[in-house]
């Protein structure tokens, strides 16, 4: 798990708008696109991220919590 003071200052590297954490995966909604974290670490590559569709979207935000409390 990501420690608090890591997600609150963590932001997508395409839109730099903050972050929904699921899990192992750090959301972006607005864009639809997920980061994996692999061994506790975030991989914010633009590149690296998947898109996610309707159904999976829905689940996220459900299932989510905003990195950043602000």
């Amino acid at each position: 798990m990501l420690d608090d003071a890591l997600l609150n200052i963590l932001v997508c590297p395409a839109d730099r708008g903050p972050l929904i954490l699921v899990d192992d995966v750090l959301y972006n909604p607005r864009l639809r696109r997920a980061y994996r974290i692999e061994d506790g670490i975030p991989v914010l590559l633009v590149d690296e991220a998947r898109d996610v569709d309707e159904k999976e979207h829905e689940r996220l935000m459900a299932r989510g919590r905003p990195a950043d409390p602000q």
